[in-house]
């Protein structure tokens, strides 16, 4: 989805305590992560960084451009994450940084060990629906805007690495699990998005082939669980679990993207793009597409037009 949802920002460190004005960094060590805030308040260019483990970054002020993975750098701004692998260089850019504007991020670095045990545990007692589907990390889908799920279990588990709690390693590894689901999830819906996730082994597949293909009709919870053979529960809890979404919610953000992909034609009217993409009322269209892109379609359609 575009609509993003950015992270609790901590304080920023007092500027007598810096030890340096580019990638100044904080650290709380727990048992199975450590959490790392990076401040930068100067500009600079190709700032090398490596982590021994699996690192989830999210942004929480400022502007970088991050390098990766050979690839062209790319814009990182706040309501964004990226994962990466073990031992992975990446390469940052400060652009905009200055003492009035600095750069803040956060990077959770996760004990490999825990990973393991969690995806185990994960494929032993929620195993995925289809043949040769398991839980498991995708690192060439790393990069994605948080969604209010992703961001709220974010939030938490810095918390819960700040805190002085005798308890905060207990209450961190729940976080850190709920964590690795949600970034699976965002995968996984990401990956239904582009086009990229299409495996015949899981009903997931058909059923968003289905509500493509009828995008414009009244789409409904009974309809798409009759297409697993699956009762109307079952099915919810089954993709509720692999994309953190309900059906209905799926199916409302398949109508926002064919909207979205209407409005690029200039000459279109908003009321022909409510029907085309599946709604009755032009009000509630207009509503919900805001709320999803933070424009109204009309706004979304000349920001398109005039760039």
């Amino acid at each position: 989805m575009s609509i993003k949802t950015v992270l609790h920002t901590p304080a920023l460190s007092h500027e007598k305590s810096l030890k340096t004005l580019v990638e100044n960094r904080t650290v709380y060590s727990l048992n199975n992560c450590e959490l790392n805030l990076f401040e930068t308040y100067e500009t600079s260019q190709l700032v090398p960084l490596k982590f021994n483990d699996l690192v989830v970054t999210s942004m929480l002020r400022g502007k970088k451009v991050m390098h990766l993975f050979d690839e062209p750098g790319f814009d990182y701004l706040p309501g964004e994450t990226v994962v990466i692998p073990s031992n992975v260089g990446m390469k940052i850019d400060f652009p905009e940084a200055t003492m009035d504007n600095p750069t803040q991020c956060l990077a959770l670095a996760i004990d490999q060990r825990k990973i393991s045990e969690t995806l185990l545990f994960l494929n032993e007692r929620y195993p995925k629906a289809g043949n040769g589907q398991y839980w498991q990390l995708s690192y060439q889908n790393y990069f994605f805007y948080n969604n209010i799920e992703l961001a709220s279990t974010i939030n938490k588990l810095v918390k819960e690495c700040m805190s002085t709690s005798i308890t905060k390693d207990v209450l961190a590894d729940l976080s850190l699990q709920e964590l690795l689901i949600r970034i699976i999830q965002t995968q996984t819906s990401n990956a239904i998005e582009e086009g990229s996730f299409k495996d015949p082994n899981t009903p997931i597949t058909a059923v968003v082939e289905y509500i493509r293909l009828h995008i414009r009709e009244n789409i409904t919870l009974k309809q798409l669980s009759d297409k697993t053979c699956m009762s109307p529960t079952s099915f919810y809890r089954l993709f509720k679990r692999e994309l953190g979404m309900s059906p209905i919610d799926f199916v409302l953000h398949e109508k926002i993207r064919e909207a979205k992909k209407l409005l690029k034609n200039p000459s279109i009217q908003i009321n022909e793009v409510c029907h085309l993409s599946g709604f009755e009322d032009a009000n509630y269209f207009t509503r919900l597409f805001k709320k999803y892109e933070g424009v109204t379609p009309k706004q979304y359609q000349l920001m398109n037009y005039n760039g």
